[in-house]
């Protein structure tokens, strides 16, 4: 019995022994994070800045932080979603994530009354003492209290009021007493003497503090808190990057055309317009603009989800050994090679960064190149621009000097390494590794941008001169008598080019707005901006034609195909004193099977529109015609029907001669058939007639005596007409034989008929 009892014991002492290291761990747990709460949160600032044109946005902050340290950050409670889904935390100096905590939806009161000392209702000094009752606290007096040190030191024992005089003829005032135990034994303290207060008990202290910071977030209550702890020893450098909601960038560009005629290029200047959404400035950050709509979409992983579950009633058994487990097969490798593995890469981005600050000799730790502003370029049309831009000319931007053009280069092309790299995840533990830019185009703004909150700013993102044509673009659908004035330009500024709004300029003067789609670096488009009141031209339809071209014969089908012919003419007259080159945008009805015969070859086709290119002189007026011709098939099945189909297609001349062999020898068995047919239907009538006769003659027998000769008469004719219906009868059946037999020859040979 003794043994049972110690078998059993065992299993209970060992989940005694279980429960007590937990709370021992437990609670070195919660001193740590208490001592680490009462450190002073470090602030990190925004340091980059990545937008897109998907209405989302990543933003990442940086700074350095000196041993255990922990970081807050506000968001709107819309974005926390985004912020669980996507916030990447890395620490560089070889420490780790401790936690990432985060205000729930919970109200403020139930939140506040979470804490050991609950500050909900505006509790007065006596009320928050009251609270920490057993906590022990240092008081230091004021130097007018009476009977007191300077400084007492004991735990809280409770709060009274005592009745103190006022003044002579004065009834007493009631003061509040703080009872404390202190090592001499029991002391009162009057509240009105006491000048500071602190708790002894990090815990308290910390549990104080994060209800203080509950209150003072919460002052807008649609922003909510997240607390990022970093552990480790030294100073070191961390870095936070998350994707929230953000406006999209947009872009808008200058187009400088020639209006001297002399041959100049057109010129491209395109701006970039971001807005600073967030609630704090943005100082000297680095900034990219992706071209390109990455898949974003909102989960929500703010509220809490439950799963429900069945309720089983419990089954009673005796206590179970702990199972045992044998390894498996095809290990992936050892946790001693997996540290090494992280190890190898915190090497290795400690290289890439001392890489980085050797290129820039002499600067501070943590600057990058270009740290200063960069100076200003102009702005269009004027001579303002960023601070330290020197003169501009019209249009144009100052050109740098060669150290100025690298300097920019190496910071544009830090930026891009810094966006396709990989991520230092080691600290949360796990690797993980960025993906490259894929089919993105990013503009790596070449300076730090300052911008402060709530604010829009345009940086100038192209500065090239393109290749460009005047021409007219004429479209019926678009402006049915005029076309547009407009240009083939060719973009050879090496970016690509977001879709956006253009305003024009012929030299320094306004002459109309466009817009254009998203142009890859070395593609065509076309642009119009205004109405070319010089040129007008008529579309008119010409006739229509239709032949039939083919006849084929298969398996019965005849399929006949029949050629339509359309026709257009564009009449243009260039009323104008200068030449044009005119583009006119025909419909492309090749999902019609419309195919352009002898029309010129059009210099350009979209899947709406052939774009054919035409020179008018001015005063000149031409006539462009374009012919389109498409096959419409339709299909006759051969019966045995009437034969006027077999002989419609018999007369047609596109039917080939073996076909028209076939065709009247299917005639042949339909004229035999129809002979059958004529001799069977006769037999019949004769029945039909033979047998009414003998209606009437029995008729006539009925109301004849015997006596009567014609009785006899109407016998033998009676008997004459039985022997000529047996003959019908015999008659009928051997015709019916023979015209089913003619009838299934030619239906089998229709239904096989195949030129």
């Amino acid at each position: 019995m003794r043994m049972r009892k110690l078998v059993w014991g065992v299993p209970l002492a060992g989940a005694i022994g279980s429960g007590v290291a937990a709370d021992r761990w437990l609670a070195a747990e919660a001193a740590a994070e208490a001592k680490q709460d009462l450190r002073p949160a470090v602030n990190l600032p925004i340091t980059r800045v990545v937008m897109f044109n998907s209405g989302v946005g990543y933003f990442s902050r940086g700074g350095e932080v000196n041993g255990d340290a922990r970081v807050d950050l506000t968001f709107q409670e819309a974005d926390v979603n985004d912020l669980l889904k996507s916030m990447v935390l890395e620490d560089f100096g070889g420490g780790r994530v401790a936690a990432v905590s985060y205000d729930s939806r919970e109200p403020i009161a139930r939140t506040l009354a979470s804490f050991s000392i609950n500050l909900n209702g505006e509790p007065t000094f006596a009320n928050i003492l009251q609270q920490a009752r057993g906590e022990r606290v240092e008081v230091t007096t004021t130097p007018t209290a009476q009977n007191q040190p300077g400084k007492l030191t004991g735990a809280i024992v409770g709060i009274e009021t005592q009745a103190t005089p006022a003044g002579p003829n004065q009834p007493p005032v009631p003061v509040p007493v703080l009872n404390m135990w202190c090592a001499e034994g029991m002391r009162a303290v009057k509240l009105p003497e006491v000048q500071q207060l602190r708790f002894l008990n990090p815990v308290i202290e910390s549990e104080f503090r994060r209800a203080l910071e509950v209150l003072a977030v919460n002052h807008d209550a649609q922003k909510k808190a997240v607390s990022l702890h970093f552990a480790g020893d030294g100073k070191r450098r961390v870095q936070v990057g998350y994707v929230v909601e953000a406006p999209i960038w947009k872009t808008s560009y200058r187009l400088v055309l020639d209006a001297e005629g002399k041959g100049a290029k057109p010129y491209l200047q395109g701006w970039a317009i971001v807005e600073n959404p967030t609630d704090e400035d943005w100082t000297g950050v680095r900034m990219a603009l992706i071209s390109g709509r990455p898949i974003s979409f909102k989960m929500d992983l703010y509220n809490p989800l439950y799963v429900p579950r069945p309720t089983v009633e419990p089954e009673l058994f005796a206590s179970l050994r702990p199972p045992t487990y044998d390894g498996g097969f095809n290990r992936r490798g050892t946790l001693a090679e997996g540290v090494a593995t992280l190890g190898d890469a915190r090497e290795l981005r400690d290289q890439q960064n001392a890489l980085s600050r050797a290129r820039a000799p002499g600067a501070p730790p943590g600057a990058t190149p270009m740290s200063a502003a960069a100076p200003g370029r102009g702005g269009f049309g004027g001579a303002g621009g960023m601070p330290g831009g020197g003169p501009v000319a019209a249009f144009g931007l100052p050109a740098d000097s060669p150290a100025q053009l690298e300097a920019k280069r190496l910071y544009a092309a830090d930026v891009g390494r810094d966006l396709a790299g990989r991520l230092g995840t080691a600290a949360v533990g796990s690797a993980a590794t960025a993906g490259k830019l894929g089919d993105f185009f990013q503009y790596a703004i070449d300076h730090p941008v300052s911008l402060a909150r709530q604010k829009s700013a345009m940086l100038p993102i192209v500065g090239k001169d393109v290749e460009g044509t005047r021409v007219s673009i004429y479209n019926p659908a678009v402006q049915p008598k005029h076309p547009l004035l407009g240009l083939r330009f060719k973009n050879t500024s090496g970016v690509h080019l977001s879709q956006g709004p253009i305003t024009v300029f012929e030299g320094s003067t306004y002459a109309g707005d466009t817009r254009v789609l998203d142009v890859q670096p070395g593609e065509e488009r076309l642009v119009s901006y205004a109405i070319d009141l010089g040129t007008e031209v008529d579309p008119q339809n010409g006739p229509g034609t239709s032949r039939i071209t083919n006849v084929r014969a298969v398996k019965g089908i005849v399929t006949t195909t029949t050629k339509v012919r359309e026709e257009r003419k564009y009449r243009i007259a260039n009323r104008s004193q200068t030449d044009r080159t005119l583009v006119i945008e025909h419909p492309n009805r090749t999902n019609q099977q419309f195919k352009l015969v002898e029309t010129a070859a059009p210099v350009e086709d979209t899947k709406g529109v052939y774009r054919f290119q035409i020179a008018v002189k001015a005063g000149e007026e031409k006539t462009f015609p374009v012919t389109e011709e498409r096959d419409v098939a339709s299909s006759v099945q051969l019966t045995n029907n009437p034969d006027q189909q077999i002989r419609f297609i018999l007369n047609l001349n596109e039917a080939s001669p073996a076909l028209k062999q076939k065709l009247a020898e299917a005639l042949k068995m339909k004229a035999a058939w129809d002979g059958q047919l004529r001799d069977l239907t006769q037999v019949k009538a004769d029945l039909a007639r033979v047998g009414a006769d003998q209606d009437r003659i029995r008729k006539n027998l009925a109301a004849t005596p015997r006596e009567a000769e014609v009785y006899q008469t109407y016998l033998r004719r009676l008997a004459d007409q039985e022997r000529e219906i047996d003959g019908l009868t015999t008659r009928e059946k051997t015709l019916m034989a023979a015209e089913f037999t003619a009838r299934k020859g030619f239906e089998d040979y229709l239904a096989n008929l195949s030129d």
